[in-house]
């Protein structure tokens, strides 16, 4: 299959999801990931209607950025150092992965040269695994009170990652989770935070997440095919 009828079958797949539990289609964005996937993958899937591009590094991102001359939205959602903030610094509207204050400094610094607010999401590892990059489920609330300080952020919501299940229904806990984290956070009216966005859920368990709250759907392989 093309990217384009596999795009268009994620797209009615995540639609009939969200009408499945009462939401409304429109309140769930595919975020397409396209790490380790050519240039022109992604060019190729934007003439087919896909505007949001999901990396996990730096290096590559750069390089995609250089080919890719298109009105394309990048968002950011692998472990991101410190000291290569300054490389996407403009370039991405939203980073979903920040998990420690200093990450947070450094963002706000080099968008703050820029005059402009980077809109990032707080990784949360929900699911305690030690594999798992994110600040803990009861370390959250802080760190969200810390980064809401800074002049050049703005925080839009939460993200995270479970574990892998077989089951997807499995995995339906721990976004539930995530969701009751986002509403404990958003009750204490914290100037500047917003609760509006949950990233959570991927190729196999997007239904599950979507049930749960999920605003942001992050999916690769069913719109591109297995990676080699």
């Amino acid at each position: 299959m093309s990217i384009c009828s596999q795009l268009d079958e994620v797209k009615r797949q995540l639609a009939a999801a969200a009408q499945s539990c009462g939401r409304n289609p429109a309140e769930v964005r595919l975020v397409a990931v396209s790490k380790t996937r050519p240039a022109q993958d992604i060019i190729e899937a934007f003439h087919c209607g896909q505007t949001i591009f999901g990396e996990n590094y730096v290096q590559e991102l750069c390089a995609k950025a250089r080919e890719v001359d298109l009105p394309v939205q990048w968002h950011f959602i692998g472990h991101l150092q410190s000291n290569k903030v300054k490389q996407i610094a403009g370039m991405v509207s939203m980073i979903h992965s920040v998990d420690r204050l200093s990450l947070a400094e450094e963002i706000s610094r080099q968008w703050g040269r820029l005059g402009r607010v980077c809109d990032i999401l707080i990784q949360v590892n929900i699911s305690g695994e030690v594999s798992k990059s994110g600040t803990s489920e009861a370390a959250a609330l802080e760190l969200v009170r810390s980064i809401s300080q800074l002049p050049n952020i703005k925080i839009r919501g939460l993200m995270t990652m479970p574990p892998f299940f077989d089951d997807p229904e499995a995995a339906r806990p721990y976004f539930a989770g995530l969701r009751k984290l986002a509403s404990t956070i958003e009750a204490e009216g914290i100037a500047g935070v917003e609760m509006r966005e949950l990233s959570m859920g991927m190729s196999g368990d997007y239904a599950a997440a979507i049930a749960e709250g999920a605003t942001c759907v992050r999916i690769g392989s069913a719109i591109f095919g297995s990676r080699n």
